[in-house]
C-alpha cells in the first residue's frame, strides 16, 4: 500500500482555477435564484460548457475511451467546485455514476459519455448506499424491461438510463434510451439536482454486462459516487464558513464588527476546524478510489464524518446571517438543501458508520 496524497497537484489546482472561473462567472447566487424558479432547472448550457469544453466528463475514462486518462483525484476537485456553487448541472448523475458504471463493466458507450454529448443516468435511488443488495424493481425478459426506479438522480435530463436488472439469468445492466422511458420529475428538496421518478413498460434494452460483472460494476459505481459526494460536501461546507465570515466582518452591531463577539468566533473555529476535517477526510477517500487501496473503509470513513460536518456549516451559515439567511432571496437555503439531501444520498452516516464496524470487525 501507498502512503495516501492529500495534498492537490499543480494539474489539480489548475483545474480547480478553471472550473471555479466558469462557475464564478456563469453560476452566481443571482443566476442560481433566477433559474430554480423557472420550468428548467438545469443549466444544460452550463453543462455543455463544463463536461464538454472543459473535458470534465471524461476526467475517469481511459484516452483510448474518449477521455483523459486522468482519476478520481481530479473528479474530485470538480465535486468540490461544484459544492462551492451548487451548479444545477447533470456532473453526479452523468460523469460519476453512469460513467463510473460503465467504466467497471467495460462498456463501448463510454465515449458518449466521456464527450459530454450525451448525459447518463444510474437509474438507482439517490438513496441507495454501497454494500447494499442488488436492486429488484426492474425485471429484464425477451430484450425489454419492465418495472419502477424511484428518486432518480439527474434522470429528468438524461438521454441514456444504466438501469440495473433482473433477469431469467440473474443481475445485469441495461442501457435504454431515455426516450423509451417515462420519466416524471419527483418533488426534491434539493432544487439545484433534481431527482425523477423512472417508468419502464417493455422498453428496449441493450445488454451492457451480466452476472456477478454487473454486481461488481454497480456497486463500483455506488462507492466512487459516496467517495466522490464527500468532496461535494467540503465544498458546500468551504461556501458556508467563506461567506458567513465575510458576512459577520461587514456587519456591524453596537459600533463593532459582529465577527469580533467571542463566541461568533468560537463558532468559526469549530466549523474551520471542521472543515480542514472534512478535506483531509475527502481526499483520502478520492485517492484510495484512484490507488485502489483501503476503498471501502476510505469511502465509509468519508461519508460518516463529510456529511455532517456540510450539513452543520450550512445550518450555522443560515443562523449567522441573522434575518436576511432566513430569506429565499439569499442562497444559503440552497446550500442547506443540498447538504441535507446529500447527507441521505448512497447512504446516511450511521450507515456508513455501521459497515466501517463491519469492515473493520469492530462488535456491535
Amino acid at each position: 500500500m501507498s502512503t495516501p496524497d492529500l495534498l492537490y497537484s499543480e494539474v489539480e489546482e489548475d483545474l480547480r482555477s478553471s472550473v471555479r472561473a466558469l462557475l464564478t462567472d456563469r453560476a452566481g447566487p443571482a443566476a442560481l435564484l433566477a433559474r430554480v424558479e423557472t420550468d428548467a432547472p438545469y443549466d444544460l448550457a452550463l453543462w455543455k460548457t463544463l463536461a464538454a469544453d472543459l473535458g470534465t466528463a471524461g476526467l475517469m475514462v481511459p484516452e483510448s475511451l474518449g477521455g483523459h486518462g486522468a482519476s478520481t483525484r481530479e473528479v474530485a476537485v470538480v465535486m468540490e467546485e461544484l459544492g462551492r456553487s451548487v451548479a444545477p448541472v447533470p456532473y453526479l448523475g452523468s460523469a460519476v455514476l453512469a460513467t463510473a458504471a460503465l467504466l467497471a463493466a467495460g462498456s463501448e458507450l463510454l465515449p458518449q459519455l466521456a464527450s459530454g454529448s450525451v448525459i447518463g443516468a444510474l437509474a438507482v435511488p439517490l438513496s441507495a448506499a454501497p454494500g447494499s443488495a442488488f436492486p429488484a424493481t426492474v425485471s429484464f425478459l425477451d430484450g425489454t424491461l419492465t418495472g419502477r426506479v424511484s428518486t432518480v438522480a439527474d434522470a429528468s435530463v438524461a438521454d441514456l438510463l444504466v438501469v440495473p436488472a433482473v433477469g431469467p439469468d440473474g443481475p445485469g445492466l441495461y442501457a435504454v434510451d431515455a426516450s423509451a422511458a417515462t420519466v416524471t420529475e419527483a418533488v426534491s428538496l434539493d432544487l439545484t439536482r433534481r431527482v425523477a421518478d423512472v417508468t419502464l413498460d417493455s422498453a428496449a434494452a441493450q445488454v451492457i454486462c451480466t452476472g456477478s460483472a454487473a454486481a461488481e460494476a454497480l456497486e463500483t459505481a455506488l462507492t466512487t459516487a459516496a467517495g466522490l459526494l464527500a468532496s461535494e460536501q467540503t465544498g458546500i461546507a468551504e461556501w458556508a464558513l467563506t461567506e458567513t465570515v465575510t458576512y459577520l466582518k461587514g456587519r456591524y452591531q453596537f459600533g463593532r464588527p459582529v465577527g469580533g463577539f467571542q463566541s461568533l468566533k468560537h463558532r468559526l473555529a469549530n466549523l474551520y476546524t471542521e472543515l480542514v476535517n472534512a478535506r483531509a477526510t475527502a481526499r483520502y477517500a478520492a485517492d484510495a478510489l484512484a490507488t485502489g487501496n483501503d476503498v471501502p473503509i476510505a469511502v465509509a470513513v468519508a461519508q460518516a464524518r463529510v456529511s455532517p460536518i456540510a450539513v452543520h456549516a450550512a445550518e450555522e451559515a443560515v443562523q449567522l446571517h441573522g434575518g436576511i439567511g432566513m430569506t429565499w432571496e439569499h442562497p444559503a437555503h440552497l446550500y442547506l438543501k443540498r447538504a441535507k439531501s446529500d447527507q441521505i444520498a448512497f447512504g446516511t452516516p450511521g450507515r456508513h458508520r455501521a459497515r466501517l464496524a463491519d469492515l473493520v470487525d469492530l462488535p456491535a
